[in-house]
């Protein structure tokens, strides 16, 4: 992850994070307010950025642990929270090498929004092995990430990976068009929500 790491760093030494301060993902919020909302545990939170998605889920009774390899990104949703007094659990950490990094394991939740479409194949399979050893018996993944050629900079992952990467050890209960995603009247991203299989 060299190269994508080193560009992730310059960009937030630079000021320059457009992915921030962007509308939470529709998905997420229909997950934890929805007409069946998922009940409150911990969660795991992937790429983290700023905490945005940490502090929502904190706010409404989760547990929260915020990875991102990016230490500026982690030191500014350490801020965030603590301005909102919110107490969150942000650590700078590699997705794909969560276990030997102590992020931990038995989460309930564990949300990605814009890490997954951005690695390399490699990559990607760690990943998938890392996120199933953090989960809980009982887990729901949800992943909000671009389609291919959706996004300048952004390799994008197409919706038929996204599936055959998370089987068996994951089943696959809902995907569609991300609302917060849509771009210039275009789809440009999906979520997918994933049951951890029993």
């Amino acid at each position: 992850m060299g190269s994508r790491q080193f560009l992730f760093r310059t960009l937030y030494r630079l000021g320059f994070t457009p992915w921030d301060g962007h509308p939470l993902p529709t998905s997420l919020t229909n997950l934890i307010e929805g007409d069946q909302p998922l009940p409150p545990g911990k969660a795991l939170d992937i790429g983290c950025g700023t905490g945005d998605n940490s502090i929502y889920l904190a706010g409404h009774g989760w547990q929260v642990t915020g990875v991102d390899y990016v230490a500026r990104a982690v030191e500014r949703a350490r801020a965030k929270a603590a301005a909102n007094g919110i107490d969150i659990r942000f650590e700078q950490a590699d997705v794909t090498r969560l276990c030997e990094e102590g992020i931990g394991s038995g989460f309930d939740l564990i949300v990605d929004n814009g890490c997954l479409h951005g690695m390399n194949d490699e990559d990607r399979h760690d990943y998938v092995r890392e996120v199933t050893a953090a989960a809980a018996p009982d887990a729901r993944l949800l992943l909000v990430e671009f389609i291919p050629g959706s996004s300048f900079g952004v390799a994008g992952i197409e919706p038929s990976e996204v599936a055959q990467r998370f089987e068996p050890a994951w089943t696959l209960l809902a995907s569609n068009a991300e609302p917060a995603m849509k771009r210039k009247g275009k789809d440009s991203g999906r979520y997918y929500l994933f049951a951890r299989a029993s």
